[in-house]
């Protein structure tokens, strides 16, 4: 019994006719891509995805088994023998369509943050397992381009100390922390101010604006304020460019009562959460579209920030919770209620193919 990876070799297969097209020929070609590249350590992942293939066109009525055995190079009996044995039920055929959706709808998302989503579905899978369904099926999660973040610090106002490294948070409105970073538009670039509660990890407060004016980070923050309503004692952590050193910014933050804390000059990692919900953003929307304008944007925004990452995105250091759904856990008195996990046709994920 012999399995031939190789789907046949160059010349088509055994039994395999030229000239017109077989009902078998889109069979064979989806079989040919996966055995392109497959090493002797891979046979196994590449005869169980052929089986695969073999169970569903089966169903169709338009190749007999033999025939795409022959089609394939795969023995028969092997096939009977093995395929029998390894067979997925029902269920497994349920939770790996969903794995699939599930990574399709967003392909920046890694097993890890796919596998709360899919137990929130109602399937009782592990990691471990959601990763090879993801590398056999060649899902595995898109990487990107490394985030550069560029702070000018070079101005004559007061810079301050860094409260925030020696902080042990362990409540909201303890310590907010904010950035700017810059989002490239067709015709010109914009720039977005955003304000976090580092404990929840919550977006608290953001603007949209055309310039670096210090009133873009002034409207980010005054959303912040008027949204948790903070005492006295709280610590605003941010980097030390122009905007947040600002007289009016300072102004401020002492008016409501807030310590000020600065990151040092070359040291994003300082500000490291609020880099990473920037990184998030790009690699999860802004890289993901296409934007017709300003307007457009601002609204797409308005989309992922407040109903995707504050309510339904998983954040691991959150205990694979939302920063909605942590903050109610904090309040009992607080119900909250997690978003469905809704799957997509391919013709809604993908429109235009």
């Amino acid at each position: 019994e012999q399995e031939n990876p190789g789907v046949g070799g160059a010349g088509g297969g055994p039994g395999r006719r030229s000239g017109a097209a077989q009902p078998g020929d889109e069979f064979f070609q989806k079989c040919l891509a996966k055995s392109r590249g497959v090493t002797p350590a891979e046979r196994r992942a590449w005869r169980d995805s052929i089986y695969l293939e073999i169970c569903g066109w089966e169903s169709q009525g338009e190749l007999t088994i033999q025939r795409m055995c022959e089609l394939t190079g795969v023995s028969r009996a092997s096939f009977y023998r093995d395929w029998e044995q390894k067979a997925p039920s029902e269920a497994e055929l349920a939770l790996r369509d969903a794995v699939q959706r599930t990574a399709l709808k967003d392909r920046t998302l890694g097993y890890r943050r796919i596998t709360p989503l899919v137990q929130r579905a109602g399937f009782v899978v592990g990691g471990e397992k959601v990763r090879r369904i993801l590398r056999t099926d060649n899902l595995l999660a898109v990487r990107r381009r490394r985030f550069i973040v560029t702070t000018d610090a070079n101005h004559r106002f007061r810079v301050y100390p860094n409260l925030a490294e020696s902080m042990e948070v362990t409540a909201v409105n303890q310590l907010w922390v904010a950035d700017i970073t810059y989002i490239r538009l067709r015709r010109e670039f914009v720039f977005l101010a955003v304000v976090l509660d580092a404990f929840s990890r919550k977006v608290i407060g953001w603007d949209l604006g055309r310039t670096l004016a210090t009133s873009l980070p002034l409207r980010a923050l005054e959303k912040a304020i008027l949204h948790r309503r903070p005492q006295p004692g709280l610590v605003h952590h941010s980097d030390r460019g122009t905007q947040y050193a600002s007289n009016e910014y300072v102004k401020r933050l002492e008016t409501c009562g807030a310590q000020i804390s600065m990151s040092r000059a070359g040291s994003p990692w300082e500000n490291g959460k609020c880099e990473s919900f920037i990184k998030t953003l790009k690699r999860e929307e802004i890289e993901a579209r296409q934007y017709r304008g300003f307007e457009q944007l601002q609204q797409h925004l308005e989309e992922f920030i407040d109903q995707v990452y504050n309510h339904v995105r998983l954040h691991s250091a959150l205990g694979y919770r939302s920063p909605e759904e942590f903050e109610a856990s904090l309040n009992p008195g607080v119900k909250w209620s997690p978003g469905a996990l809704s799957f997509l046709r391919h013709e809604e994920i993908y429109p235009d193919v």
